[in-house]
């Protein structure tokens, strides 16, 4: 009999005090959570529903029903709505999937291989992770502006370069996340896939690489959402209009916050919100599956 059926029927067979005492009081501080994390999300819906409805001046949910604001997006003044979900889109897309191949690749050479310099640079990328990016802005100004004489794909206004800035950032913090699972995994599945005739790509890609979806989930869905709600980056790097992220044009209804549309800023909120949730339902069985399926025990 597993633990979880142990402790399942453990449960059902409290009463009484006893039950709200070591069970109940956690289904209590759950729903209050839930409350509390609903609230702001109901508020902003109910905005969103409500046409020349303000965040200050509402006072009560759903006291009008209309998708007024969410047709205005893309026409008028606020034509540029979907081009910048577009490449908000592009830009999180890519960062993901570049930031997981990235870290996994640097993880696996870490965990799998010696070599002259391993622990220097492992000490060097944990150093790095201590100063904020804050202090690393002007430095990334300056870089882009001298790159982009050189090749304007990669400087400023452009989301390649854009790109380039969210995988470095990222590379040191998920590489080491990535390590401590590539650690977890038994070095007999290398051993045995080289005795087999399997070289380093082809254990890495077929061995390594399905063990560790879990984590690879993990990475990139953080770097999904931390690349779709940037806000400080994407406007230091992007400067014309229709290189924008959503956040960076977002930003430009509610600067004044006098004449700022806040229901259509709610309503672009709602629909940006949008791919995280689909995304996150989507790797969600990854997220909570283990490591069980192929594992050697040594």
């Amino acid at each position: 009999m597993s633990a979880a059926t142990v402790k399942k029927n453990r449960e059902s067979t409290l009463k009484g005090a006893r039950w709200w005492k070591e069970v109940g009081w956690r289904h209590i501080v759950a729903i209050l959570m839930i409350i509390y994390c609903l609230i702001p999300l109901l508020y902003v819906l109910s905005v969103s529903l409500n046409p020349g409805a303000t965040l200050t001046g509402s006072t009560e949910l759903f006291s009008s029903f209309s998708f007024e604001n969410f047709l205005a997006l893309g026409s008028g003044k606020y034509a540029g709505y979907w081009s910048w979900v577009l490449n908000s889109l592009i830009v999180s897309t890519a960062t993901a999937v570049g930031t997981v191949l990235m870290g996994a690749a640097a993880a696996y050479a870490f965990s799998r291989f010696r070599f002259k310099g391993r622990r220097a640079t492992l000490t060097g990328l944990l150093l790095v992770q201590m100063f904020p990016q804050m202090l690393a802005f002007v430095a990334l100004y300056l870089l882009l502006l001298g790159i982009q004489d050189i090749f304007p794909v990669l400087g400023l206004n452009s989301k390649l370069g854009l790109i380039c800035v969210y995988l470095g950032g990222a590379l040191g913090s998920n590489t080491f996340l990535l390590y401590g699972f590539f650690n977890s995994i038994p070095r007999s599945l290398d051993e045995a896939a080289m005795i087999d005739g399997a070289t380093h790509a082809q254990t890495f890609w077929t061995i390594i690489m399905p063990l560790v979806r879990p984590v690879l989930a993990v990475v990139g869905l953080l770097s999904f959402i931390s690349s779709l709600g940037d806000f400080v980056i994407a406007k230091v790097v992007l400067q014309d209009q229709s290189q924008f992220t959503l956040a960076v044009g977002m930003y430009m209804w509610a600067s004044d916050e006098r004449t700022a549309p806040w229901s259509i800023f709610a309503a672009g909120s709602v629909i940006a919100a949008i791919p995280v949730i689909l995304l996150f339902q989507y790797l969600q069985k990854y997220i909570v599956s283990g490591l069980t399926a192929g594992g050697v025990k040594e």
